[in-house]
């Protein structure tokens, strides 16, 4: 497994799950020494691989960089022997509205999400052709054209749903090839540092899931079929449903807190989800 920007948070999580298998993970990202409002390093988050059983490689890169990706792929695969699954994490946010948008910041959002996406996953590609379960797993939204959802922050919309359409477009472009491409998102918000410091605070946090709850749902959908599961929109609480899981009271950040819904998802409570 590459997964980009899993150094901490739901990244971190998706790649411990694996690791709890003894999974060989490759994880590329920035943070190459401790941050002072971000916890955790591409170092740090070797070692937790390694002590949760799997075998890591730490790469310290920028997906947006072409030669930074490139090379994060070769190592990945000369350490490895090969590339089964790929993962897009890395994601910058920004809600800020049209004219208050620095373009620094709307660039930022399109070159690490969209573009980002676009590179590891086309980077990957060659090595994928030749696994048995091929996957690319990239962390964004369902394809909503609900007018609200761009309303507001249509900047960072673009971003996400940049990276939605890898998943659409790649999930047909590479079908005949065996590649799942699938995206995966949360039903309500998980308890991440981008919830702390842009989306309320203790508060949010308080209303939040477990990045666990992104861990498992992946995990799952990366176990599945490639021929027979790709070009999905999938929430992370669906998927669980489906793997049988009824109570999702464990995923809680606060016990017994009413989970607060996340963007871009439409459907707020079907059934079989509590």
């Amino acid at each position: 497994m590459l997964i980009s920007g899993g150094s901490r948070g739901i990244g971190l999580a998706i790649a411990l799950r694996a690791a709890q298998d003894g999974a060989n993970v490759a994880i590329v990202a920035k943070t190459d020494q401790p941050h002072p409002k971000l916890e955790g390093t591409v170092h740090t988050a070797a070692e937790q691989i390694e002590a949760a059983g799997g075998s890591a490689l730490a790469i310290v890169g920028d997906v947006r960089d072409e030669e930074s990706v490139t090379g994060a792929v070769a190592a990945t695969v000369s350490k490895f022997g090969g590339l089964d699954i790929c993962v897009n994490n890395a994601s910058a946010i920004n809600l800020a509205g049209t004219e208050a948008m620095a373009m620094k910041r709307y660039d930022l959002m399109q070159d690490i999400n969209a573009r980002g996406t676009f590179l590891l996953s086309k980077s990957c590609v060659p090595h994928l052709r030749a696994a048995e379960n091929p996957h690319v797993l990239t962390l964004s939204p369902p394809l909503s054209l609900e007018r609200r959802w761009a309303a507001n922050h249509v900047g960072y919309t673009i971003a996400k749903y940049g990276m939605s359409l890898c998943t659409l477009g790649m999930a047909e472009e590479f079908r005949d090839d065996g590649i799942a491409f699938n995206s995966l998102w949360p039903r309500t918000i998980v308890a991440t540092a981008a919830v702390q410091n842009l989306l309320g605070g203790d508060a949010a946090m308080a209303r939040a899931r477990k990045p666990e709850i992104y861990a498992d749902a992946a995990y799952a959908v990366l176990r599945r079929p490639s021929r027979e599961c790709t070009g999905n929109f999938f929430l992370c609480e669906d998927v669980l449903v489906e793997e049988g899981v009824t109570d999702f009271e464990s995923y809680a950040a606060a016990p017994g807190a009413e989970p607060q819904v996340d963007l871009y998802v439409d459907e707020v409570d079907p059934p079989g989800i509590g």
